[in-house]
């Protein structure tokens, strides 16, 4: 190994540097990063939310989160600049960063609690339920060869301790803007088995010979249950648009002109109206098909036992979306964090010099320390946690209802006021704090619901 040019800029991610950085994203490259970062592990679980919901309430709150997810998208674009939304002059390249300049460290320091969680969340939800895929392709063989009532039981631990290796190896790509091709197939992978799903689910409601459900969603022998369950229900729909977690970030990676701020935000109604027209497909087929069965994750719940090669194919793209999905989620806390370990150690030359490192028949690439040292750590633990709360509607509830309303509806809408110097008591403040406000006991709802749920199953 040898030592390489340094990299040391002072803070790592120099705001001189960062100004001048070339950025070639565009509006594809946009909508590419957002689908793979929203269309994920979430929409698996839209089918079980459905039908805990019913037919009526189901569709209203995949449309009312949608529609939360787009309004706050419009208030973040104009954040990524500051003080003027159109020419700024101060770029901030991180949701953190965003509130920093509008609102104080105070409510930064808050925020990043919020952003680091929910982005720490990401990984344990992405190890989980690619485990459960690949253990979904294992039983799928099983069934096919053995038969539908097979004892075909499997454990996940051993896909999640290969998905964390390959993750430990994708997590030294350096940052956002070197991604760009991971999140293209990625988005292609989570088309394909959102389509398949979908087509499923309609050969399945079609071979039944009329839809399954009711207004009311499942029965339950308690209406503490019931409760419960509509709880983790909403939980695991706002989960399923994390969006706001990374707008900033790949708002950072466009090109102007157009402005970023008006890429961003037909990106981001092109991502959006695509990604719920398939949450309201695949969660109304599912729970067509299947009714009061219907399974928590809607492709490894085994509702489909043929064929079963779609089956296996459908949930190797659920994989390697995820592949592509945590790495999205992740190097923006992987950028948080390293910058703030750069400029506590400005002078460190073992953190800011790169290195580089030749292994037989391949070519040579780069490695840092705080790179290598940081990152195994965040991928070993998000691993760990993932094999000891396997949990897939839970986890996802507890993580929806964690940071959904702070980073998709507060903060957006404080820095809005601030920006735009909104005055206390004007229509627009009295609509736009009524919206925060309701807002807020229905996350709380989803949130303790899904604790409730996550507790029991680890109980049981």
């Amino acid at each position: 190994m040898e030592e390489a040019h340094s990299s040391n800029q002072t803070p790592l991610l120099n705001k001189k540097h960062h100004n001048h950085l070339h950025r070639t994203g565009n509006v594809w490259t946009a909508v590419a990063h957002i689908i793979t970062g929203v269309i994920g592990a979430g929409v698996l679980s839209l089918a079980w939310s459905m039908a805990q919901l019913g037919w009526i309430a189901g569709p209203l709150a995949m449309v009312l989160f949608a529609s939360v997810t787009l309004i706050s998208t419009y208030l973040l674009c104009n954040c990524y600049k500051t003080p003027d939304p159109e020419v700024g002059p101060v770029r901030n390249q991180s949701y953190i960063d965003a509130v920093n300049m509008n609102l104080g460290k105070t409510n930064a320091r808050v925020c990043g609690l919020f952003v680091q969680v929910g982005l720490y969340g990401m990984g344990i939800a992405y190890t989980i339920t690619s485990a459960i895929s690949l253990r979904a392709i294992q039983k799928s063989n099983c069934y096919h060869n053995e038969g539908h009532n097979a004892e075909c039981y499997f454990g996940d631990a051993q896909y999640m301790l290969a998905f964390g290796v390959v993750q430990l190896i994708l997590s030294q790509i350096n940052n956002f803007q070197n991604i760009q091709w991971l999140s293209v197939v990625a988005a292609i992978m989570s088309f394909a088995y959102s389509i398949i799903g979908l087509g499923l689910g309609i050969a399945k409601v079609v071979g039944n010979g009329y839809i399954k459900g009711s207004i009311r969603g499942i029965s339950t022998s308690t209406t503490g249950e019931k409760v419960w369950l509509v709880s983790q229900a909403l939980g695991d729909i706002s989960f399923a648009y994390p969006y706001s977690l990374i707008l900033i970030e790949i708002q950072d990676t466009l090109k102007s002109p157009p402005s970023e701020k008006d890429t961003m935000k037909t990106a981001s109604i092109i991502s959006i109206s695509a990604t719920t027209f398939f949450y309201l497909c695949c969660g109304a087929l599912g729970y067509a098909a299947f009714g009061d069965k219907t399974p928590g994750n809607l492709l490894t719940g085994f509702g489909f036992y043929e064929p079963y090669w779609l089956i296996d194919f459908a949930n190797m793209c659920i994989v390697l979306h995820l592949v592509g999905g945590y790495q999205v989620y992740s190097q923006p806390l992987f950028a948080n964090v390293e910058k703030w370990v750069s400029v506590k150690f400005p002078d460190s030359g073992i953190i800011h010099k790169d290195f580089k490192l030749k292994l037989p028949l391949l070519p040579a690439f780069k490695l840092n320390v705080l790179r290598l040292c940081f990152r195994t750590i965040f991928v070993a633990s998000t691993t760990t946690i993932a094999m000891l709360f396997p949990y897939f509607n839970q986890v996802l509830g507890v993580l929806g209802g964690i940071y959904f309303w702070p980073l998709s509806i507060y903060f957006p809408v404080q820095m809005y006021f601030k920006q735009r110097n909104v005055e206390a008591w004007s229509l627009k403040w009295v609509m736009l704090q009524s919206f925060s406000i309701v807002c807020l006991p229905l996350t709380l709802f989803a949130l303790v619901g899904s604790i409730e749920g996550l507790i029991t199953a680890r109980l049981k």
